[in-house]
């Protein structure tokens, strides 16, 4: 994937990071009241206190996201992660996992984590491969979610 740059959100892409994420939430699962905020207002939702999101770019088009959401001291969330259909199964993924990972180790955290669902078989092999492992499931503001995984760094 060397054609693919990892970046940071700008004001510009928001509409791309709602896309990629209704695309793939569309798929198995009901798009949520806390989808709708995080995608409408990540300036709100997810960037205050240390968050960022995270886009996968290749030539001038965005193909991927990942989210990093604070949720405590030194803990953040690894939340809306996506990757075009037509790009998913060849790395991509894991290069956003990898600069999720990267970005939370720069700002000092101590804790990644995340929610699920067991349908995402692949998403939840690639969270495996990276080094999340599963723990008991906390409470969710999304319905879907069934799993969750954390990565203490």
């Amino acid at each position: 994937m060397n054609d693919i740059s990892i970046i940071y959100y700008q004001p510009q892409y928001q509409p791309d990071f709602k896309r990629l994420n209704i695309a793939w939430i569309s798929e198995s699962f009901t798009v949520e009241e806390h989808d709708l905020e995080q995608l409408d207002h990540p300036e709100t939702h997810i960037l205050p206190n240390g968050g960022q999101i995270l886009l996968a770019k290749q030539g001038d088009e965005i193909v991927g996201t990942a989210a990093m959401v604070p949720t405590g001291e030194g803990t953040y969330e690894l939340a809306k992660m996506s990757v075009a259909s037509a790009l998913r199964g060849r790395g991509v993924g894991k290069l956003l996992a990898l600069g999720a990972i990267a970005y939370a180790r720069e700002v000092g955290a101590s804790l990644i984590w995340l929610e699920s669902n067991r349908k995402a078989v692949a998403a939840i092999e690639l969270y495996k491969r990276v080094g999340f492992v599963e723990v008991p499931l906390r409470p969710s503001p999304y319905t879907r979610a069934d799993i969750c995984m954390e990565m203490r760094l």
